[in-house]
């Protein structure tokens, strides 16, 4: 095996692109590409940097009577693990494509959690409104559960228009000249909106508590502001504050899956996602069990941020488990 194909081999090996390979030995995407298509060789300084990057000695890298069998072990079962086929290559088109199919993807997501926060403020609003009460208390319940419906139809399209990209979400890849650059652009450009984003969405959660502590400093307990309008104004708030932080989180997601530094197989692992959606499932249950047979829907809205963040937790004691 000639020098040319043991720095492709490597590379790929190591989970880099041409790009990333070039970065790190501090040459042009261009050179690396001559030395792996052998219309040049790399000088002796760049071939001890090969020799140290990829844990090779450079009487491999050298002679080509050497082959991938003297690898050292470590590189093999540390470096490499099961990421040994092809990368899948991303163009410059496709990855455009997929930032911008993540964009949509992220406004999907953030409404349908938006939604879901939102569901409980008919009820809250239509309780004992009217001489006919039952009206509309049932009126506020079928507003609730269309807003749901909505959220979920909004979740099942997200998921939808992911699908051509499943590749770049679930397996190695490698990109094209320029993709990692324009990429890194857009995500520098990003950055202050994300931060702004974050920074409002969690003010606005903190703030939600200051309309029922206002009325309830100016108006009575039994007044219609106290008992139904100060709780819906707290549930906007809310959803609006974890509308901004899911929105630039996702778009985030986006960018860090196309910039990976170690682009291993990040196929989802089937029973991490079947036991996160019966998770889920279980915590919309809980949820409308609870808020349908106290009707405290005032107080029942602080099971979504506490499943939130217990859903972190569970996700990094699931990828621990999974990597054991």
């Amino acid at each position: 095996m000639i020098l040319a194909d043991k720095i492709i081999e490597l590379r790929k090996r190591a989970g880099m692109s041409q790009e990333e390979l070039a970065e790190k030995l501090n040459v042009s995407r261009q050179a690396v590409s001559k030395w792996e298509s052998a219309q040049s060789t790399p000088d002796l300084n760049r071939i001890l940097q090969l020799s140290e990057l990829f844990g090779v000695s450079t009487d491999y890298l050298l002679k080509d009577e050497i082959d991938t069998s003297k690898l050292p072990e470590t590189l093999v079962a540390d470096e490499i693990g099961e990421n040994s086929e092809p990368l899948y290559r991303v163009s410059m088109e496709e990855a455009n494509g997929f930032l911008e199919a993540n964009r949509k993807r992220a406004l999907f997501i953030a409404s349908g959690v938006a939604l879901c926060i939102l569901s409980v403020t008919p009820p809250i609003l239509f309780d004992g409104a009217g001489s006919d009460s039952s009206f509309f208390e049932g009126f506020g319940v079928t507003l609730l559960f269309i807003f749901i419906a909505a959220a979920v139809a909004l979740f099942i399209a997200a998921d939808s228009m992911m699908k051509p990209y499943r590749a770049i979400r679930e397996e190695a890849i490698d990109t094209e000249y320029g993709v990692s650059g324009m990429v890194k652009a857009q995500h520098e450009k990003f950055y202050p909106t994300r931060t702004r984003s974050l920074i409002i969405g969690v003010v606005l959660c903190i703030v939600s508590v200051t309309p029922p502590i206002i009325s309830d400093s100016f108006y009575s307990s039994s007044s219609w502001i106290a008992e139904e309008l100060a709780p819906v104004l707290l549930f906007l708030l809310v959803a609006a504050g974890v509308f901004l932080i899911v929105w630039s989180s996702v778009i985030n997601r986006g960018f860090s899956l196309m910039l990976a530094e170690k682009r291993y197989k990040r196929k989802k692992n089937e029973k991490t996602e079947a036991i996160k959606g019966i998770y889920w499932l279980v915590v919309l249950a809980i949820y409308l069990g609870y808020s349908f047979i106290t009707m405290n829907w005032h107080i029942s809205w602080i099971i979504w941020p506490i499943a939130a963040i217990l859903d972190g937790v569970l996700e990094i004691v699931l990828n621990n488990f999974t990597k054991k």
